[in-house]
């Protein structure tokens, strides 16, 4: 018996729409690499991006739950002296609400240039509309 291995063009990549309104981060995020990944294909080959293009829309109507909103903390550094700087979940969500659910979803993925193309295929907006009209995407319910 042989193993199927899948090569570029032999494979369909699906658009695929996930309202995120009231779902909780974590759980979206765990839901959605796999799916970028390609994970839940039985055409799944590690050193191939077999996964779909995933629309995440509502993103600043996520939650997570206990005290994450004020002790969750995202740093980044600004490439100047003393310019560590630090943001709770709550001023990101108010600043990037598209960026808390890229990064999530992005320390879920492989750390390699496969990721950074999975991590491609993820287009999150903070409101109802998307940009991505023509691609028609299919409406993904997720029950977390």
């Amino acid at each position: 018996m042989k193993s199927y291995m899948a090569k570029n063009g032999q494979f369909t990549q699906k658009w695929l729409l996930i309202d995120a309104e009231n779902l909780v981060l974590g759980r979206l995020a765990a839901a959605v690499a796999p799916m970028l990944m390609g994970k839940n294909k039985p055409t799944y080959t590690p050193h191939v991006d077999t996964g779909d293009y995933i629309i995440i829309v509502n993103a600043d109507k996520i939650r997570v739950t206990g005290k994450k909103d004020e002790q969750k903390m995202y740093d980044y550094y600004t490439h100047y002296i003393g310019g560590h700087k630090y943001l709770t979940f709550a001023e990101m969500m108010e600043k990037k609400p598209e960026k808390v659910i890229e990064l999530a979803v992005k320390r879920m993925l492989p750390k390699s240039k496969l990721g950074d193309n999975m991590l491609k295929k993820l287009k999150v907006y903070s409101g109802p509309e998307h940009d991505n009209i023509a691609q028609q995407p299919e409406k993904l319910e997720l029950s977390l």
